[in-house]
């Protein structure tokens, strides 16, 4: 992310400058738009669309469709949800322009960070706030259905068509989130080598997640989401200590360790659940009204991305460590050739001094204060 300035010169309006300058305003009152819609009842039904949760079916304790007093409303899944996910990455611009204003502007004035630092105090200051935030949440929904103490619930009954509220408003709202990322290289001046390397990281959320919603793996994609969170919550916090205090480095050894676990952990869970917990399954075949995907095709395409991106973190993860390794060894090779320079110089000090009280022992005034 580039960095803002700001200027008294009212750009002209519409143009580049404008847009930057007040996009959170001209999307709030995007959004107010819809809101508004509400209101009214020729526009409530269109506006319904874009801010409530769409696909709801009623179901009892026992499966069957009622209305009766015992009645759990689940959700699924359906062309109706891109209306929801444009209005919630409306919201998502919204929450990033209060962060970047009100908490990350006003602790960089203070800190005097420079160009390079600024940009990734930036990045890590708004991650940090999305992934903490994502990791509680996501970790709230494991714990109320109960997936992490029933591991067999990730395939068993699949597909899983039905999710309820909790978890499909969580999918809605990871999608709208790496969607206004996409606009934000433009509205935060982002530089042109810094595009493609957030473009792939951005690609890659949006089409796992994207994958495991269609493809009813919404289960294993929340498992798998609250642990990749967790792991770069601690790397972009340790980031954002580190620019306050370069001596504190020890986060990114504790990041490095369990990054290397949580990709383990993916591998696993994933090999777990498609290659054998899916593959054994009673429910085979492909039936895209019922929603079930489960046949060898998408079951070798689904490992072979988790596994390619696996990959591929690992592989940008090393080049970081490598990278980092060099950049100490180098400080350390300049700090130890620093060393005998100064100890030079402080000897040449020390001669310089006894020289010059030679020098003064040796003069005609102290022979004579000698010889009397």
């Amino acid at each position: 992310m580039g960095i803002r300035k700001k200027t008294n010169k009212n750009p002209p309006v519409l143009s580049h400058e404008f847009v930057i300058q007040n996009h959170a305003d001209i999307v709030s009152c995007v959004a107010m738009v819809f809101l508004l819609g509400l209101m009214f009842e020729v526009t409530s039904k269109f506006a319904v669309f874009f801010i409530t949760v769409q696909y709801n079916v009623t179901i009892s304790t026992n499966g069957k469709l009622t209305s009766g007093e015992t009645a759990v409303n689940h959700f699924h899944h359906g062309i109706k949800d891109l209306a929801t996910i444009f209005f919630y990455m409306l919201v998502a611009i919204i929450m990033h322009a209060i962060i970047q204003e009100y908490v990350l502007d006003k602790i960089n004035r203070k800190k005097h960070f420079s160009k390079t630092k600024h940009s990734k105090f930036n990045e890590s200051g708004q991650l940090s706030a999305f992934y903490l935030f994502s990791f509680g949440w996501g970790t709230s929904i494991l714990l109320s259905e109960n997936f992490l103490s029933n591991p067999v619930s990730l395939w068993e009954g699949y597909p899983h068509t039905l999710m309820p509220f909790q978890m499909k408003f969580y999918y809605i709202c990871q999608l709208g989130y790496w969607l206004h990322a996409l606009p934000e290289l433009y509205f935060q001046k982002t530089k042109k080598e810094d595009i493609p390397r957030q473009l792939v990281y951005i690609s890659l959320y949006l089409v796992h997640i994207a994958g495991a919603y269609i493809l009813n793996l919404n289960r294993l994609g929340l498992v798998l989401l609250v642990c990749h969170y967790f792991v770069e919550l601690l790397f972009h916090i340790s980031r954002l200590i580190y620019f306050s205090n370069e001596n504190r480095q020890l986060g990114f050894t504790i990041w490095a360790v369990l990054f290397v676990l949580g990709r383990l952990l993916t591998l696993s869970l994933s090999v777990l659940t498609v290659g054998f917990g899916l593959a054994t399954a009673e429910n085979q075949g492909f039936d895209w009204a019922a929603g079930n995907f489960n046949v060898l095709f998408v079951r070798v395409t689904v490992l072979a991305a988790i596994c390619l991106t696996q990959a591929f973190m690992m592989w940008k993860f090393i080049n970081f460590q490598l990278r980092r390794w060099r950049e100490h060894g180098q400080a350390q090779t300049l700090k130890k050739k620093q060393a005998p320079s100064k100890s030079k110089s402080k000897k040449d000090k020390a001669n310089g001094v006894n020289g010059v009280n030679s020098h003064q022992a040796d003069s005609p005034r102290a022979r004579k204060e000698k010889s009397s």
